[in-house]
């Protein structure tokens, strides 16, 4: 269908968003888009929690004081009521369109970490849950940010090892704990990562255990640096156990 064409159709049948109302070029209708709340304005270059004010390419207190395996971080938006129930729906309701959605969130919010990166790997998942669930929703979105950034998309140099319990209701020392060790690269893979700069992809990032789990595998394996790419983070007051 060419370009004019499409304009006509969606004239006359106007395409319908993810969540349901008339959609914007963004995939999403407006009100939807406006609920959630990007993080287009400063944040912490260590793990990308917002600022309140522009002070350069700084690192809020948390990162000076336990730097953390992954280089930098960056995400999308925050991680709550508005923006939940699109990325359950790409984790558990079998979504996968909206891999594609999220893939262009994060060309915009980490367009520096793809433009350093020279490889992009998902956190992986582990067989027995990849088979249950039948696919990684880390990998969904970064394939398609690896067609749209033109990056070499490693979709099984990083494995899970062990098949940890769900990081859900767990403290941040539960968490790390939980994956220790949880992640490798291959020895048979290790040529993929070795002096490569790598961009990790998840959809949430929380206390961070995962990705310091899936970076250290990664820097151990031989890669220079890891940053890491998420479609959402939480607060540091949701991170806290309740």
């Amino acid at each position: 269908m060419t370009a004019f064409a499409r304009a006509a159709l969606d004239l006359i049948l106007p395409p319908r968003a993810f969540d349901g109302g008339a959609a914007l070029t963004s995939g999403l209708s407006m009100e939807a888009w406006n609920r959630i709340t990007f993080l287009d304005g400063p944040v912490c270059d260590g793990c990308g929690a917002p600022f309140a004010f522009d002070a350069g390419e700084v690192r809020c207190a948390l990162c000076q004081a336990k730097p953390r395996a992954f280089a930098r971080a960056r995400a999308a938006c925050l991680y709550d009521e508005h923006s939940r129930d699109l990325i359950l729906k790409l984790k558990h309701a079998d979504r996968t369109d909206l891999s594609g959605l999220f893939a262009r969130w994060l060309s915009r919010s980490a367009a520096d970490l793809l433009e350093e990166a020279e490889a992009v790997v998902p956190v992986p998942m582990h067989p027995s849950r990849l088979f249950k669930r039948r696919y990684n929703q880390a990998a969904e979105i970064a394939r398609p940010l690896c067609a749209m950034s033109g990056r070499t998309y490693l979709a099984d140099a990083l494995v899970r090892r062990r098949d940890t319990d769900s990081q859900g209701g767990k403290s941040a020392d539960g968490r790390r704990r939980n994956v220790a060790a949880a992640f490798t690269v291959p020895e048979g893979r290790r040529h993929r990562v070795i002096g490569r700069k790598v961009l990790l992809v998840d959809d949430v990032l929380t206390t961070g255990a995962t990705a310091e789990g899936c970076a250290r595998a990664l820097l151990a394996a031989g890669a220079t640096q890891v940053s890491l790419a998420v479609v959402a983070r939480v607060t540091e007051m949701q991170a806290r156990p309740i």
